[in-house]
């Protein structure tokens, strides 16, 4: 989770003197600001599932960021998030389990849903801030989340997988999805 975001924060901070509010996130309907908030909202809420720990229901829980943070600022509270949930995740027993609409998941389910929401999100706001950068996720931290979230994947370049696994590209012949989900069900 440490490594998505500092590849996040990494990849965005050039972009930091640009009005987030204003470009969109690639393909997304939401602003790069707003997807950022949405990043750093999932990191907490993923922490907090598995802090309350309760198979059959979300904990109701969301985080209210500050409007008027610095983007710096933003990248700083994903940044701290992601530290938290990793603690999280690392400190939790290994037979918890807690609810999530796309399967109850355990302790590295989260973290690694965590780890996919910051990598795909980092991907769309580069797009959007800029579209000749040619970011795309790590693949040392896309491989592990593709093996645990997609585990019908095709093969291939891990950061091209999950891109496609996450309907952002077209993979080879596959054309690029337009509806999609990860498996966060547990695998033994």
């Amino acid at each position: 989770m440490r490594g998505a975001a500092r590849a996040s924060v990494a990849a965005l901070a050039a972009y930091t003197d640009l009005d987030w509010r204003r470009v969109p996130a690639g393909d997304l309907e939401w602003s790069c600001w707003q997807t950022a908030l949405h990043m750093v909202d999932d990191l907490y809420f993923y922490a907090m599932q598995v802090v309350y720990g309760q198979p059959d229901r979300y904990l109701c829980t969301e985080l209210a960021l500050d409007d008027s943070a610095s983007t710096q600022r933003l990248l700083t509270a994903l940044s701290a998030h992601a530290d938290m949930l990793h603690r999280i995740a690392q400190s939790a027993e290994r037979d918890l389990r807690a609810y999530h609409v796309y399967g109850v998941s355990d302790p590295a389910g989260f973290s690694a849903m965590g780890v996919v929401e910051t990598l795909i999100h980092t991907f769309d706001m580069v797009r959007g801030l800029n579209p000749a950068d040619p970011w795309r996720p790590p693949a040392a931290l896309a491989a592990p989340v593709i093996a645990r979230l997609f585990p019908n994947a095709p093969s291939g370049d891990p950061a091209d997988v999950l891109l496609y696994c996450c309907g952002r590209a077209a993979l080879g012949d596959l054309p690029r999805q337009t509806q999609w989900r990860w498996d966060g069900t547990v695998r033994t």
